[in-house]
This record gives structure tokens, sequence and C-alpha cells, in this order.
């Protein structure tokens, strides 16, 4: 594959802070691309586009302070279009905005398919030719870097490839240090990706870039498609972010170039699984486990006999070595589990088990019965501590539960507080108390806690940092099971723990019962008080 390439080295264009705030619940603050675009430089993309000049003020507030920084590897690049049909790019007030924001990079679009060019904008096919060279003129004279992107290119040439080659052309002799060919619809098929991008390097003398969406699936298929057709610019966002669907996924692609296809283009890949996390941390949207490389699922092995084979040879089951990207391989535990997942994860927990052992069989067997009845365990490392320690005996319960209830009312002068009662055994002592909270879980949390503090002074150091709520069986409709489960935290360390019942209370309640129990068994082998 490398050896069919046209080009030895691709820039990465990034265009999240642009293109990418275009999908649907993205938004970033001033400080977040701000921040965002620190993070893109120190991972060695070579252009950052931050927005479009005079389109909103945020933009031009991020501007303004990108000018102030120092940045180590990174271009910024300032977005616009090609000047209004009838008037000079010199007095045109966007393209002025262009050159305000002070980025060395400039980028600007244009439109390259007939029906764009005499149906929306109004203008002559002759007047849209003009438009474009003389913006790229205009801004090439006044010492900037500029980059043509073709709307709509692979549309347009489907239509009348002479005059969507005219567009580029006239932008390369106007003087365009690159002409970026786009997938605007995300329509095309790598093929005919692959052969159109290789006609216009063939016929072109500058740099030819690509700009692919993702609208059939095919947004990191296409942009390889145009690498190995010549193209040696590619665009693309964090995380595939963009409108619609979304844009060629740069944490996919980045990969695909250094590892597939042999061509260096950051310094060290390994920051790329970080550099993904932070951008969704700060768009405050949820990890897709599931994503190429960088996904908590990526390297993910769960199957009994996978996880057997990938002890012994885990290139065989991997298609990269994890590290590489930042990522590493994970075994998880499920009703599809064999010996080996066993066995792996009780070695992470601190047990040494034997293969074929009773013990091994008996969690095993313990595993796929509680999974039956609605409990998981991947994402529940303290509930799975808690069965192995059953199963080998070591198991000491915190206290024997007698009863507990949950009460709360709601009359017309508005809703109380539940309030949560609980009756235990505690080293013996028996134990009543009575609590309010606002909801029956953080009631129930409370009234446990008062119960067990005079025993377990440990007990406030625990936290409880996230409750999920799943349906194990919607068609059973309102009996159906549900699955809860708890995330807590003490300092730095945090866990999951599960509960499974017909009941919701009942599932909190187990969940927030093993939240506790795994804490202290965690602080009695670590030897702390």
């Amino acid at each position: 594959m490398v050896a069919s390439m046209k080009t030895t080295r691709v820039s990465l264009y990034d265009t999240t802070l642009r293109d990418g705030t275009q999908g649907t619940g993205i938004s970033f603050s001033i400080l977040d691309k701000l921040r965002v675009a620190e993070r893109l430089d120190a991972f060695g993309i070579d252009f950052i586009e931050g927005g479009w000049p005079g389109s909103n003020p945020k933009d031009a507030a991020f501007f303004e302070e990108a000018a102030k920084c120092s940045w180590k590897h990174a271009r910024v690049a300032a977005f616009g279009m090609t000047r209004r049909g009838g008037g000079r790019a010199d007095s045109d007030a966007q393209v002025r905005a262009l050159l305000e924001a002070r980025t060395p990079v400039v980028t600007i679009v244009g439109k390259t398919w007939k029906i764009h060019v005499t149906d929306v904008f109004g203008v002559s096919l002759e007047e849209n030719l003009a438009m474009i060279a003389d913006t790229v003129q205009f801004l090439k004279g006044e010492g900037r870097e500029v980059f043509y992107d073709a709307e709509h290119f692979f549309d347009a040439f489907r239509d009348d490839p002479e005059y969507a080659l005219a567009t580029v052309r006239v932008a390369a002799e106007a003087g365009a240090d690159g002409v970026v060919l786009c997938d605007t619809n995300g329509g095309s098929l790598p093929g005919v990706v692959g052969a159109v991008t290789a006609e216009v390097v063939g016929k072109l003398g500058v740099a030819v870039g690509i700009h692919t969406h993702n609208d059939s699936g095919l947004g990191v298929a296409n942009a390889l498609a145009a690498v190995e057709a010549g193209a040696s610019q590619v665009q693309g966002t964090m995380n595939g972010y963009g409108e619609r669907v979304g844009n060629c996924n740069l944490t996919t692609v980045i990969p695909n170039l250094e590892l597939k296809m042999g061509l260096t283009v950051v310094p060290d890949l390994s920051g790329l699984r970080d550099l993904s996390a932070f951008v969704d941390e700060l768009a405050n949207v949820p990890r897709d486990i599931r994503a190429p490389y960088v996904g908590a699922a990526a390297f993910t092995h769960k199957g009994g006999l996978h996880v057997h084979a990938v002890q012994k040879f885990s290139h065989a089951y991997e298609h990269i070595e994890p590290s590489c990207v930042g990522n590493a391989q994970s075994i998880v535990i499920s009703d599809l589990s064999g010996q080996s997942n066993v066995l792996i994860k009780a070695r992470e927990l601190g047990f040494d088990l034997e293969k074929g052992s009773p013990e091994v069989a008996a969690i095993l067997r313990e595993i796929k019965e509680a999974e039956a009845r609605g409990f998981e365990f991947e994402a529940a490392e303290g509930s799975f501590e808690l069965l192995l320690r059953k199963c080998l005996g070591g198991y000491q319960p915190l206290f024997d539960l007698k009863e507990y209830h949950c009460h709360f009312r709601h009359s017309r002068q508005g809703s109380d507080p539940c309030e949560a009662t609980v009756k235990l055994l505690v080293n013996g002592v028996p134990e009543y108390t009575v609590e309010e909270g606002s909801g029956p879980v953080n009631a129930l949390d409370a009234a446990l806690r008062k119960a067990l503090r005079p025993f377990y002074l440990w007990i406030d150091e625990v936290s409880l940092q996230d409750y999920k709520v799943r349906i194990v069986n919607g068609n059973r409709g309102t009996a159906a099971r549900t699955r809860v489960l708890v995330v807590s935290a003490a300092g730095e360390r945090n866990w999951g723990t599960v509960g499974a019942s017909d009941n919701i209370i009942q599932a909190s309640w187990l969940a927030l019962v093993d939240s506790f129990e795994y804490y202290a068994h965690r602080r009695e082998g670590s030897g702390a008080s």
C-alpha cells in the first residue's frame, strides 16, 4: 500500500473549533477553544482552524487571544469565503475580517458545483472563477498562506468535471498554497475519491488536500483513499465532531496514516487517547467506548476462548500494540467469560488462582448465574472482587441486615423528603437509624452511614460519584428487572458496584452496600486502620 502512494509527507489540518462545533450538542467557550488549541499544538497538529472571523463574538475573541500565544508547532488558520459577486476582495468586509484575525494561514471556501454558483450565489460561472482568483491573490499579497477549500467538489466533478477542475486550477494559478477537495455531502465512495483526487493531483502544480464528511460512514476511508492518490493534507476533527453525523475523525485517521500507511504525521502518537478524552471532556460529550484506537473497548477482550488465546499471542488478536496510541488491553468479566478471564481479572486484584481448580469453576458458575439475574460486572470491579471473596471464603460482611424501609409522601402542599429506616446488627450490637434524603437512595445512604459510623470511622471517606439505572428486560413493562451501577470514590481511588432486582430500591441497596464493603476490604488489605 505504501509503495503506491504519491506522497511521503502528509500534514494534518484540524477544524474541530470551526467545523466540529457545527455538530449537534458541541459548543466550546473561548477558554475551551484556547485550551483545545494548545493541546492540539502540543500533540503536533500542523494547522488549527480557529473559526470564522466576523461571524460571532466568540470567534473574534479567540483570534484576539490566539495572536498573543506562542505556538510550538501549529499554525493557526482563519476561515472565510471568497469575496462577494461583483465586488473587490480588498474592500470586501468578510475578507478584511480574515486579515484582522492576524493568523498566518487563511482558508477560504468557494463554490465548485455549477448549481450552487448560479442558483445559490446567483452569479455567472465566469464571475465565480474571478471571485476565487481575486480573493486568493489578494490574501497572498497580504503575506498569508492560503488554502482554497473546493466545496462539494466530488458532486461538482460528477456533474461537470471540466468546470470543477477550472475552479481549483484558477485558485492554484492565483497563488494558493494548496487546494482542498471537499466531500461536503459525505456521499462519495473511496474508489471515486481516489480516482478524482489522482486526476486533480496530476493536473495541478500545488499541494492537494482532502476534507471529508462521514454521512456514509466513509469519512476516514475516503481521506485515506485520497492520500493514496497523492493528497498531502488531511482535514478533520477530533473524535469526528461535525455537522450532521460528523467529519473525518482525526483520532482514527492519524493512527491509520502512521501505523498502517507508514507516514509519520505527529511526533508521539501515544498521546492520542488522552487528547481524545480531553476534547470530549471540554465538549461535555460522553466518551464513545467503541471508538477505534482510543475507545475503552478498542482492546477489550470478553469471550473465554478469545481471552485464553490473547494471553499467549496478543498480537494475533490485537491489530496494534495498544500503548502505541496511549490505550491499554482490558479483560472484562461477563457471562461469556471462561476461566482465562477469571484468572486474569483475579490476578489484577491480587488473587493467585490455579486454572482448573474447583475455586475457579465455582467463581465462573457464580458469575454466569448472577448475570442471568441481571448483574453485570464489566464496570463493577468492586462487586466482582466481593464475589471472589465470597467464593474463596475471604468475605466478612460489615453487618447483619434485619430490615430497611423507605418512605415518600406527596400531598397537595408538595413533596416531603424521603425517609429511610435501617435496622442492623453491627458486631453484635443492634442499630436502628432513621434519616431523610432528597431521594430514596440518598436517604438509604444517610441512614446506613449513621448506623455504621460509630463502628467504622472511615465511612465518610467514601463518597458517591455517579448512579446509573438500566432496565434489563424492558418487555416486562413496569415489572422489568432493574440494574443499578454506583460509582464511589475515596481520595483518588474510584470503583463501581452493581445491584440487580425487580425492585429499584433493592437493586440500589445492593450496589450501595457493596460499595462500603469493597472499601472496607481494601482498607484492611492495605493495612490502613
